[in-house]
């Protein structure tokens, strides 16, 4: 299994869920039919359907999905902490937080203000979790996840209250901030499309040298890297890559969390593997579990954030036990 080609993960596995989410739904659509649609612009209603509403929600579940993925593969590789990703550190919270803020501001409640608002707020997330950790002064793998709950808990706290000092706008936000694809435009992808290119292509960079991270500051620094700049590139690369999930799906929890688990499982430890697999992974991994949340309850349809909480929960739960 750790000698699987890339190829087979990066883009066998991302375009087969991909096909499945444009074809399942509350009215299954011929798989020949989909394609048919892509290729072919037209007017019938499977066309309509497939173009202006289930391929955006696609786009935005792969984008979402391989971006958390990648995220949370940078974040347990820099910070050395297998249970380190944007959900447990603040990141999550702190974007959704921005964004909610930011919809009651003259000018900042449109498309093109979504990543930025985000990626404001998860730096002031994780900014927090790290002053926080620091005071603790314990070298414990749960500090930083104890910081990281008490900041999410104040961060959805003050979310929660802006809801509801502004009921017409918690309506509004309500199914968003629970994690859901549902009415996602193809503005909103091609907005975040920018952040998205410059996020993976720095990860691409970054990812060879976490391998040398991963042994230490001393190793790193002994091999020529630039162990802050490095930090400094794998931050800003996170900040990005989950402003992006946010803009375009809401908080996501433990996505970032399992997919790195599973990419690691596949190629073993090389970051050089782990990131662009985990960008494949977390793509199919996110169309798949978006999939089942539009066709287990069909026609009713179940926000995308509940279950990734209840898929993630129980490696989350694992992990822990393994390091307590």
């Amino acid at each position: 299994m750790r000698h699987l080609p890339l190829p087979a993960i990066l883009i066998a596995l991302p375009l087969a869920a991909a096909l499945w989410h444009l074809s399942a739904g509350a009215q299954s659509i011929p798989w020949e039919t989909v394609l048919h649609a892509l290729a072919m612009p037209g007017e019938s209603f499977e066309t309509v359907v497939i173009r202006e509403i289930r391929l955006p929600r696609t786009l935005g579940a792969a984008i979402a999905g391989a971006g958390l993925g990648v995220a949370g593969a940078l974040m347990q590789g820099v910070t050395r902490n297998p249970l380190a990703e944007p959900g447990l550190f603040g990141l999550l919270a702190g974007a959704a937080l921005a964004v909610v803020a930011g919809q009651s501001v003259p000018g900042l409640g449109g498309v093109a203000a979504l990543p930025f608002l985000a990626a404001l707020g998860a730096v002031a997330g994780a900014a927090m979790v790290w002053a926080l950790t620091t005071l603790a002064r314990s070298g414990s793998e749960l500090t930083p996840v104890l910081a990281g709950a008490a900041v999410t808990a104040f961060l959805v706290a003050l979310t929660t209250l802006l809801n509801l000092l502004d009921e017409r706008g918690f309506e509004e936000l309500r199914i968003w901030l629970s994690g859901s694809l549902a009415g996602l435009r193809m503005t909103v992808i091609l907005t975040v499309l920018p952040w998205v290119l410059c996020g993976f292509g720095a990860a691409l960079f970054i990812g060879p040298r976490l391998t040398a991270l991963a042994m230490g500051d001393e190793a790193a620094t002994g091999l020529g890297l630039s162990v802050a700049r490095l930090r400094a590139a794998a931050i800003a690369a996170v900040v990005a890559l989950t402003a992006v999930g946010v803009a375009v799906a809401g908080p996501l929890a433990f996505v970032g969390l399992t997919v790195p688990h599973a990419a690691r499982l596949l190629v073993g430890t090389d970051y050089a593997r782990v990131v662009p697999v985990s960008m494949g992974l977390g793509a199919a991994y996110l169309l798949g579990v978006d999939t089942l949340a539009r066709i287990v309850l069909s026609p009713s349809e179940i926000s995308t954030g509940i279950l990734t909480a209840i898929l993630g929960a129980p490696v989350f739960i694992a992990l822990v036990r393994l390091r307590a």
